[in-house]
């Protein structure tokens, strides 16, 4: 495991660039370091890593990730999610653990959108039967990225959402004031219309969403 982290220490830190880094930063607002690597440029420095004969073993997985997850520059937690995807028809039970860490650690749109989508969606398809565990003690928390999570793991889920997971969901969160609540449940719901107009429409009829939620939810509904 350290020869693997060192090495991709190597080569982030080979690629760097101070100017990007504070751009991207600033965007970030100043919450995170950044070596300055570009999207496409990390997505080619992390190719090998992915490689099945060169990933880690599944048995270290967590504690490669919680060690990467705890380095300052943004991309470790960048690369450490997309690695945790590479694992992600294969998880266990006990991994839930793992990605509740991710989002409640370092925690920001840009890791906590991709955790909640492509991690907890894909967990939850192989666990159903731990959804709503798990979305009662998300919605109960004062965490909103869990909050968030609760309402962003089935945002791909299509004709296989479980509505009334979703309404346990919002409803104890309608009078939130926080932005990144009120975004996500319209978020949630748009997406859900492509799928399902009318259950949308009728959900937002009879439910006092809040006025972003309400414009997001129906932004695609003529």
């Amino acid at each position: 495991m350290s020869e693997f982290i060192d090495t991709l220490e190597f080569e982030f830190k080979k690629h760097s660039n101070i100017k990007i880094a504070l751009g991207q930063k600033a965007y970030m607002r100043n919450q995170f370091e950044f070596y300055g690597i570009k999207t496409p440029i990390r997505t080619s420095i992390q190719k090998p890593f992915f490689i099945k004969q060169y990933r880690p073993e599944k048995s270290v997985l967590e504690q490669t990730i919680r060690t990467l997850w705890q380095k300052p520059e943004r991309e470790y937690q960048y690369f450490s999610q997309e690695l945790a995807f590479k694992y992600a028809t294969g998880f266990e039970e006990k991994d839930i653990e793992l990605l509740e860490y991710m989002v409640s650690h370092k925690s920001w749109w840009d890791t906590v959108d991709f955790i909640a989508n492509k991690l907890m969606g894909s967990y939850f398809i192989t666990y159903p039967e731990k959804k709503l565990q798990y979305i009662q003690k998300w919605i109960s928390s004062d965490n909103i990225w869990l909050q968030r999570s609760a309402l962003l793991f089935q945002l791909k889920y299509k004709k296989e959402i479980d509505t009334h997971l979703l309404e346990i969901a919002i409803h104890p969160l309608l009078n939130s004031k926080e932005f990144f609540i009120n975004k996500a449940i319209g978020w949630i719901l748009r997406e859900y219309s492509k799928t399902n107009p009318n259950w949308v429409i009728d959900f937002v009829n009879k439910t006092s969403l809040n006025s972003l939620s309400k414009k997001e939810a129906l932004r695609l509904i003529r």
